[in-house]
């Protein structure tokens, strides 16, 4: 039986596009990790022409724009960027979990990466942490996930 293990650096992304959208909402936060995604990608070899950034409203806007970028078969990895802070109402409940369904079935119907890079946090240290704290850097492990998803893929076809 084959096996399959892509190790971070060892990617291949010849002539790869890859469309970060990000969503504006809690964009302190949003910036950073569209910031760490860019700055991992660029670090691997991908050209800043071969990234697409769209901003979009919030995260419950993620899924349908991702959704349309797959459609149009022009990159080879979306990854989707968010932050969702838990409040005081089940608001929090509904946006993560309609959020995450929704870029997941993007994937699926596409049979197409699209790497979930969205926090879901219960405050805003939380999400501080993770845009390059001690919980490491969400949007360049997004972004990490996606090169070694393209090059995954690719191993498949030949």
């Amino acid at each position: 039986m084959a096996k399959y293990d892509i190790e971070e650096g060892d990617y291949e992304l010849r002539g790869a596009r890859f469309a970060i959208v990000c969503a504006k909402f809690n964009h302190a936060i949003t910036d950073k990790l569209l910031e760490g995604a860019i700055a991992a990608l660029t670090r691997h070899g991908v050209k800043e022409d071969a990234i697409d950034t769209v901003r979009v409203p919030g995260a419950f806007e993620l899924p349908v724009t991702a959704n349309r970028i797959a459609a149009s078969g022009k990159v080879d990895a979306i990854v989707a960027l968010g932050a969702v802070i838990r409040g005081g109402t089940p608001h929090f409940e509904y946006v993560c979990q309609e959020c995450a369904r929704g870029i997941m079935d993007v994937g699926l119907s596409h049979d197409f990466p699209v790497i979930f890079g969205v926090l879901t946090t219960d405050d805003l240290s939380q999400a501080v942490e993770r845009t390059g704290g001690t919980e490491g850097h969400k949007g360049e492990e997004a972004a990490i996930a996606a090169m070694e998803m393209v090059s995954l893929l690719r191993s498949f076809k030949g």
